[in-house]
This record gives C-alpha cells, structure tokens and sequence, in this order.
C-alpha cells in the first residue's frame, strides 16, 4: 500500500553500499519523499555517520568491504538502539534471513527491489521503530512512577511513626495514601498497557485515512475513531495527575491571581445557573513557592465540584487568609451537602456520585495538597451546602 504523503519526512537515512548506482538511485528516491539522506561506501563509513547523525534507520548493503554488512548490523544494533536496520541482500536465503534478524534486523530486502516496494518496507520499519521507542519511554515512565509511589509510601510509614499519638486522625491518613498509592499503580499500568494498544490503533488509523481509494464516509468513520483514541488518552492523562508528580514548577505566585484566573474560566457556567459569587479575599495575600498549574487544579476542581451542586442557582462562597505561617482557604456552596455515608470517602479514587464523573477531582486536590504538607477536610454546613477547607503553609516542604 503506497501513501499519498511521507509520515516520517525529515527523518535521517544512512544507505551504505559499495555500488555507487543504487546509492544515487536510492538517495534521489527518498530524497524526493522528504528524507534526509546520508551515505557511506562501507560498514565503517556507515558506523561513523551513524554515530555523528543519530538517523532513524539504516539501509545496510549484506556485502561490503572493510566491514560486512552483517558485522555493522551488530555494531548499530548494540551501541545505536535507536537506529533500525533495514538489510539489502543478493543472496536471499533462508540462512541469511535469520542470520540478520538474529543480529537485529528489522527487516531486510533482497536486491534487486522496486521502489515502491522499499517505500513499503521502509514506513513498515519506521512505524516499528516509533511503537517500539515510544513503549520503551513508556516503561520508562512506569519506572518512574512506581519509584514514586514507593517513595510516597515510605514517606506515609514516617508520619505514622511520628503522629502515633494523634492514632485516629493517622489512622484516616493511612487508608488515603493507601488508595493513592493503588492509584498510582493503576495509573502506571495503565499508561503502558492501554497506551500500548492505543497507539497501534493511532497509527493504523493514520494509515488507512493516507491510504488510496478510501472514501469520504470511510475516512469519517476512521477520524472517529481517532478521535475515540484521543478521548481515551486524555482520561488516562486525568489518572496520572493523580499519581505523585516529580515535575513541579514552583515559583512564586499569588493565589489571589489564581483564584481569579479560576473563575474567570468558570464565569459563563456561574452566569448560566444564576450562582452568587461572595468573596472574602484578602488581596495582599503573602506570596509562596508552589507549581501554578497544581493551584489552579485545586480551585477548578473545588469550583467546579460547587457548581456541580447547584444547577439551579445558589451561592458559591470563597475565603482567602493567611498568617505569619499558613495560607487558609474555604470554599462552599449551598447545594444538598453530602450524605453522611459519603462524607468519609469523596477524597477515595474513583468515587463519585455524578453519573459522568471520573472520581479524580477531589483525590488529585487530596494529592496536592499533602504534597506540600498541608491539610484539606470538608464540612457539611448547618443549613444546606458543604465547605472545604485547606490550608497551605507559606514555606512548603515538599513531600514527593
């Protein structure tokens, strides 16, 4: 199957060929499709281009001087992981063949070829090699996130030990972390074994909308399901912000400029359901060191939880404080308030009592706010409407 346009244009070949005919004739080829084409006369020449180029894949002649091509093929495969291998042989025996995928071929084509059969061969090998890096980060990231969640556990064992006099309020910090933690490795797993398939699904998605002779209305049905695939990616993305988060970019901000931020973003839904607003806002609020992005999750999600429970109009209610060590903040509405066999588990993963939440929101607020050492506990009010509360200390030590 040829494709209308070159997916990976821009992308670096080395062919390395003693027959200086197929090397103009290939260079001139996949120059033409957008490649960017080096070359080398031999194994050697082609290690050194390799290793100053860094190129995606390697168009390796079976027979060269100097250095074989099957010897060059170790040498890649071994120092240059990231570089593929696509093998040119005249021999073309079975022998052959599973000598190179032995040594790590990705695939190989026996001279001589058509053009578009290398094209084929050559998008096949580059799609490979894209899965196969983009699931090698994602193990990577899995690493990263179960030594994470390995660091927040030790860290969980630690305020155990030194809060065990305060045993019930410990004891209620130790079922929250637990159900972080599980949530962490939830999230790790699933960010390797769905995003896995998902981007099989992408890519093959891609082909067939590049493909020749695929009408409108198939090409709608296969933008669908891309679409689908982007929608499932982003929930996977909703789980891992919920995880803890190495990546912080602290700086120095204000809260009162993030609360406004926060509502601005929510003024046509406050508008539509007809909510009152009241402020009690201190506005030379201390400054802190915390990540922004990370604040104004706090606020969305505390917000929009608000407005959530008010659909026919009431108030939403908010209070920025602060003192010589903390920051204080109060955020209420006057809604039906939660259940009292709620109430002790609306910070749970996956809990939730809307009929299209996720359970995220409040477990991603939860997260953030121990992970600067502060605190968060909610209220039912006395006559309608519940209240969070949170504070944050003005000089965070960051729990990672």
């Amino acid at each position: 199957m040829l494709l209308h346009h070159n997916p990976f244009a821009g992308e670096k070949i080395v062919i390395a060929d003693d027959d200086e005919t197929i090397v103009k004739l290939t260079s001139f080829l996949l120059a033409k499709i957008g490649f960017q084409v080096l070359s080398a006369e031999n194994g050697y020449q082609c290690l050194q281009q390799v290793e100053e180029h860094h190129p995606a894949l390697v168009l390796l002649d079976y027979m060269m001087p100097v250095m074989n091509g099957l010897e060059a093929l170790k040498k890649i495969r071994s120092q240059f992981p990231d570089t593929y291998v696509l093998v040119f042989t005249g021999k073309g025996s079975e022998e052959v063949a599973v000598d190179l995928m032995k040594a790590g071929a990705a695939d190989y084509l026996r001279k001589p070829f058509a053009s578009h059969s290398l094209k084929e061969r050559i998008y096949t090998v580059l799609s490979l090699r894209k899965t196969e890096i983009e699931n090698r980060n994602l193990l990577k990231e899995r690493e990263i996130l179960q030594a994470e969640i390995q660091r927040w556990n030790l860290k969980l064992e630690d305020r155990v030990r030194e809060k065990s006099s305060e045993l019930e309020q410990a004891h209620k910090e130790i079922v929250q972390a637990e159900k972080l933690a599980t949530l962490g490795h939830i999230s790790a797993g699933m960010a390797h074994e769905i995003r896995n398939p998902l981007n099989s699904i992408n890519l093959f998605a891609q082909i067939l909308l590049s493909s020749e002779g695929i009408d409108a209305e198939n090409k709608s049905y296969v933008s669908k399901i891309t679409q689908e695939v982007e929608r499932i990616d982003d929930i996977l993305v909703q789980m891992l912000a919920s995880s803890p988060d190495n990546k912080k970019t602290q700086q120095q901000i204000d809260l009162v400029v993030v609360l406004e931020k926060v509502l601005s973003e929510c003024q046509l839904k406050i508008d539509k359901q007809k909510v009152v607003v009241e402020l009690d806002v201190n506005q030379k609020l201390p400054e802190f060191y915390a990540d922004f992005l990370e604040m104004e999750q706090i606020f969305t999600n505390l917000i929009t939880n608000a407005l959530y429970e008010m659909p026919d109009g009431g108030t939403l209610t908010i209070s920025l404080q602060a003192d010589a060590e903390n920051i204080y903040a109060r955020v209420s509405d006057t809604g039906s308030g939660i259940p009292d066999e709620n109430i002790m588990r609306i910070f749970d993963p996956f809990f939730t009592t809307k009929k299209k939440g996720t359970g995220f929101g409040l477990s991603v607020v939860l997260r953030i706010v121990n992970s600067y050492g502060g605190k968060i506990h909610v209220e039912n009010l006395p006559d309608s409407g519940v209240c969070f509360f949170i504070e944050l200390p003005l000089f965070p030590q960051l729990v990672h």
